[in-house]
């Protein structure tokens, strides 16, 4: 017996989804909608689609659009910064350099500047290789349009994503580094372990306390660090693997808990992602299924 395709498929669309909206809990619901939609064609409806993988994708960018105007609007309000819904991802993701990469904070960070339009169509491109003709059936839009559209997004991303050409075990070395540095207070470590303009974002979404502005420069980020030694003091700190990198999980009895990710570049960190919105933080003892 053939195995249904949607099941077959799950692990992508959610991929799709996840890297459109950078919510783990949104592209549940957009895969949910997508799966609603597929039964509703019933069996002799399945029979008929010529290639199911295709539909799908159609189907869950749509559903995906949908959801990320709505959103939109929604994180026009958010309290400070707003970063994604980190994802516990195995080792293995990291093998995939392209899916590692797409799905990064760093990345998805820069994927919010994009219209929605312009993201649906950079990830299907980019990421999954879709053709044009596809990708326009998924958007509502003409071919000749999707790709002048595909080409102002790959110039916005290329313009502003962080360099990132630096191997897994280099930057497991970089967040031991630096957990090290700010744990114990050895701020002369850390100022070597930071590039001259980093940035730190925080994300409380106004429910976990933390900074609203992002921190420019490795002076004023290592005087904000200064200060952790004693928030720190007697938490639990892990190594993890989010978004198919290396990072760090700090729980407190008192402040609760923090996955910091970060992005290196020749062997100093560029960007630091701490992320204290607990509504964000429900999906770390679940490994996320990604796949391309």
């Amino acid at each position: 017996m053939s195995r249904d395709p949607f099941l077959a498929h799950r692990s992508l669309l959610f991929t799709v989804a996840y890297e459109m909206l950078g919510s783990a809990a949104d592209a549940e619901d957009v895969v949910q909608e997508t799966w609603l939609r597929w039964a509703d064609l019933g069996d002799e409806g399945q029979a008929g689609v010529r290639d199911a993988r295709a539909f799908l994708v159609r189907i869950v960018t749509r559903q995906a659009l949908n959801r990320l105007r709505t959103l939109a609007r929604r994180r026009e309000d958010y309290v400070g910064e707003w970063l994604p819904e980190p994802l516990l991802t195995g080792p293995d993701v990291a093998e995939d350099v392209e899916l590692a990469e797409s799905i990064s904070i760093a990345m998805l960070t820069v994927l919010e500047t994009l219209s929605p339009t312009e993201r649906a169509v950079f990830v299907l491109r980019e990421v999954f290789d879709l053709p044009y003709d596809e990708i326009a059936e998924a958007v509502g839009k003409g071919t000749p349009a999707v790709r002048q559209v595909a080409h102002r997004a790959r110039e916005h991303v290329a313009a502003r994503r962080p360099r990132m050409q630096v191997d897994r075990l280099e930057q497991e070395q970089v967040v031991e580094r630096f957990m090290t540095a700010v744990t114990t207070g050895d701020m002369q470590g850390l100022m070597d372990v930071l590039a001259p303009d980093v940035v730190l974002v925080a994300d409380g979404g106004g429910v976990a306390q933390a900074v609203r502005r992002p921190v420019v420069g490795a002076d004023r980020v290592t005087a904000y660090l200064s200060v952790f030694p004693r928030v720190v003091a007697g938490a639990q700190i892990t190594t993890l693997w989010l978004n198919g990198a290396p990072a760090a999980r700090i729980d407190t009895p008192r402040f609760g808990t923090t996955v910091v990710s970060v992005a290196v570049d020749d062997g100093r960190i560029t960007r630091i992602f701490a992320m204290r919105n607990p509504l964000k933080l429900a999906r770390l003892d679940e490994e996320a299924r990604l796949s391309r």
